[in-house]
């Protein structure tokens, strides 16, 4: 089944976000337990999103294992806004025709590759392997079957073709290599970091490689909001992308003390936290910035297409950054681009 279709059953309750916030008093953000959603973290665990949003609007969370999940909860109304990959974001701007969420500034770039078993020892012994990936249709999902149609190896979504692709949870996956059950994963951080500290494992594509377009650049985690929740409640909305900012800035300025903040967050929404050694590598691994480099955003919608998990999509409108960029010029900062520059 593809990504696009996972996501049809949910487009009929686009819209209905109003129903269970009829006043506008929450806003409930939605996030995933990857490093790449650092900004989530950091501005969750020390306040700095609550405060954003000021004493009338309380700040709720949820979090998911993978973009479609995330987006299902977008579009049934679950949650107001989240950080979120590129192909998930994309896809449900497909799948709602436009209608249903909307990128408001970036929030990570980079921390992701593949991770293999020390006798892979080049990209030509990858055939016959079997690979793990977050979710199907999620961006690490798109990345690995994307890089292996550039090589003509036939993958389904079944776990068939010339390597079997097999989406699971990231928590399970450092298990199932452990087991002999797969031999590697395409994962964004920290479970990157983590499962290169097994002893038989090396990085075989470091995914900064496959951008040469963009020196390296490509989006891992935006953040979108639903439409109606943006056109009703634009006030709350540009409060918020005030804390999100400060909380980048303060994720660049002091690495040291958002890996300690991170962490805590972490082993609050996991049960676990990660080793500071893990935790240093692997943000030092991403690159933390509220430019969504957009042109990014469009070549994984156009690699998601070539492997048959989108179709071909017209993105004209999908940035809303004007709010983004109030912020930043109170700030006397230069704006930021989606795709129309």
């Amino acid at each position: 089944m593809s990504a696009t279709l996972a996501l049809t059953l949910v487009t009929a309750a686009c819209g209905t976000a109003d129903a269970s916030n009829p006043d506008g008093s929450t806003f409930t953000l939605g996030y995933f337990p990857n490093l790449t959603h650092a900004p989530a973290f950091v501005g969750v665990e020390d306040g700095t999103l609550d405060d954003a949003l000021g004493e009338h609007v309380d700040l709720e969370t949820q979090t998911f294992n993978g973009g479609p999940d995330a987006i299902n909860a977008l579009f049934s109304g679950e949650i107001d806004a989240a950080f979120l990959g590129p192909n998930p974001a994309v896809n449900g701007w497909h799948q709602s025709e436009g209608e249903a969420l909307q990128i408001i500034s970036g929030a990570a770039t980079q921390g992701t590759g593949l991770v293999v078993r020390d006798d892979i020892e080049t990209v030509d012994d990858l055939p016959g392997s079997t690979l793990a990936t977050p979710q199907l249709g999620g961006t690490q999902d798109v990345a690995l079957r994307w890089f292996a149609e550039e090589r003509g190896w036939d993958v389904d979504t079944a776990g068939g073709g010339a390597i079997s692709v097999m989406p699971r949870e990231n928590p399970e996956t450092l298990d199932a290599y452990r087991n002999g059950d797969i031999d590697g994963a395409w994962l964004p951080e920290p479970h990157l970091s983590m499962l290169l500290e097994e002893d038989d494992s090396h990085l075989l594509v470091h995914e900064p490689d496959l951008w040469p377009e963009t020196d390296g650049q490509y989006v891992t985690t935006n953040l979108v909001v639903g439409q109606e929740y943006l056109n009703q409640y634009p006030d709350t909305v540009q409060d918020f992308l005030r804390g999100h900012v400060e909380t980048v800035d303060g994720i660049n300025d002091d690495p040291e003390r958002a890996r300690e903040t991170a962490n805590a967050h972490l082993d609050d929404i996991s049960g676990g936290r990660l080793e500071d050694e893990q935790a240093d590598a692997a943000i030092e691994n991403i690159t933390f910035t509220v430019d969504p480099a957009g042109p990014s955003l469009e070549t994984g919608a156009e690699r998601a297409a070539e492997i048959d998990l989108l179709e071909p999509v017209d993105l004209n409108g999908i940035y809303a950054l004007d709010p983004l960029n109030d912020v930043l010029a109170e700030e006397g900062r230069e704006p930021v681009d989606g795709l129309e520059g």
